[in-house]
């Protein structure tokens, strides 16, 4: 079904994407050979190796070998490196990046806490600042992101109702491994008590502000811009405006989803950008592809 969809737009990272309630399903192709292409997520995502190899480079790893029937868990905002040594137009490297909505990570991570006495308590699975996680011979991780990518890309009545099901049980086998910490990485939780935590907090809540600036952020945390600027990046591993953006694109997304004949130039500005241009070109940044080409994967 995906090979039947897809379309070229470069032959670096090539992405196809499918939508879900709580999830996006990204498959991305690259058909030649490259070196240090970067690539950051702004939910936590579960990478997975279909065909070819990778070299990965990622924060406090050693690079590694990325081959088929292996996973990375990322957490949000973290950037990968990526050497791709063998790609062809023949023989495609291949790989599938599941993002979940955090809030349905910490939705089923409480209802499981709940749910399940432990013996110790620590053992309770808690909000901390996640690291890449590296997984391999996960046979039911595997099993399980085989349906989820044969269920995305099938238009089936039961599709949103078995999504999120499988969507459910991901989450916990991943929070039986030790990619723990890289899916419940959620920086807003973990520096709620913080300046930064307090100015991660007003930006989500104040996206549609088209007059943010990095002065005034600096200003609510009490800090000079250049203290702030520096402490939010070594912090949460991104630039403010970065973030700012990045967070107006994860909006523009979801209004993309649920107002299917909404205008491009009215998703941009609804989602806090004073300037149509500047959208587009933060949207191919961040996604791979622009909103126009995002809105036609959208269809069935």
């Amino acid at each position: 079904m995906h090979k039947a969809s897809r379309k070229l737009y470069t032959l670096v990272e090539n992405r196809t994407t499918y939508n879900a309630a709580y999830s996006e399903l990204n498959i991305f192709e690259t058909h030649t050979i490259a070196e240090q292409v970067s690539l950051t997520f702004n939910f936590p995502v579960i990478a997975s190796m279909l065909t070819g190899k990778k070299i990965m480079h990622l924060k406090e790893k050693k690079s590694f070998d990325f081959l088929p029937g292996e996973s990375v868990v990322m957490p949000s905002n973290q950037e990968m490196i990526i050497d791709f040594p063998i790609a062809s137009k023949e023989n495609p490297t291949q790989c599938l990046a599941l993002g979940i909505d955090s809030e349905k990570i910490h939705e089923v991570a409480n209802k499981f806490n709940e749910a399940v006495l432990l013996k110790d308590e620590k053992e309770i699975w808690t909000l901390e600042k996640g690291i890449a996680s590296h997984l391999t011979h996960q046979v039911e991780v595997n099993y399980l992101l085989e349906r989820l990518v044969n269920t995305f890309t099938k238009n089936t009545a039961s599709k949103d109702v078995l999504l999120d099901l499988m969507i459910q049980e991901l989450i916990v086998r991943l929070l039986q491994t030790k990619a723990k910490q890289s899916i419940l990485n959620d920086d807003l939780h973990i520096f709620s008590d913080t300046r930064i935590g307090y100015v991660v907090k007003y930006i989500r809540e104040n996206l549609t502000d088209k007059s943010i600036t990095i002065d005034q952020l600096a200003e609510k945390a009490y800090m000079s811009t250049s203290n702030f600027h520096k402490k939010f990046k070594n912090t949460l591993g991104i630039s403010p405006i970065d973030f700012v953006n990045s967070e107006k694109i994860k909006f523009a997304k979801k209004l993309m989803k649920h107002h299917r004949k909404m205008l491009i130039s009215e998703i941009a500005f609804n989602s806090g950008f004073n300037n149509v241009s500047y959208f587009n070109r933060q949207f191919k940044k961040l996604e791979f592809m622009t909103p126009q080409q995002f809105r036609i994967s959208l269809r069935p």
